[in-house]
């Protein structure tokens, strides 16, 4: 599960990582205390930064030591970005926002901080989103 971009500009940036955290490549991350960390289902789109293009185990050197790690940062409005979704995804959700479950995962059945916008429709579990997310994140504006 991952969020995987589909078109639009995007860049890759070294970003500091906070120590003793595990982390699945194609996850959102997000900003706390001058480091990132994984996105969670009540983190705010304007404190996410972007996906993290590698995965992070407690065997990576940039578990136990300050590092950098890269991460894919949109660079337009309205990138597209593939997205596994954790409740059956409807044809009829298109064009509403959702939450999302974890860093990695998108949930059509919550709306309270609206991290994506619902564009496409590909299964029960797959779609295409736009993420609401960095400093130009406003609520309901993904």
């Amino acid at each position: 599960m991952a969020f995987i971009k589909k078109s639009g500009k995007t860049k890759l940036v070294p970003l500091p990582w906070t120590t003793g955290q595990t982390i699945t490549k194609g996850s959102l991350v997000s900003w706390t205390s001058g480091r990132l960390v994984p996105a969670g289902s009540s983190t705010e789109g304007y404190n996410m930064e972007g996906v993290i293009r590698e995965t992070i185990t407690s065997a990576s050197d940039v578990y136990t030591t300050n590092g950098n790690v890269m991460v894919e940062v949109p660079v337009e409005k309205d990138v597209k970005w593939i997205a596994d979704f954790t409740t059956g995804l409807l044809v009829t959700d298109l064009g509403a926002h959702c939450d999302i479950t974890n860093g990695y995962t998108a949930n059509r059945a919550a709306s309270s901080l609206d991290i994506c916008k619902i564009i496409g429709f590909t299964s029960l579990t797959k779609g295409t989103v736009v993420l609401n997310i960095g400093s130009g994140a406003i609520k309901g504006q993904a």
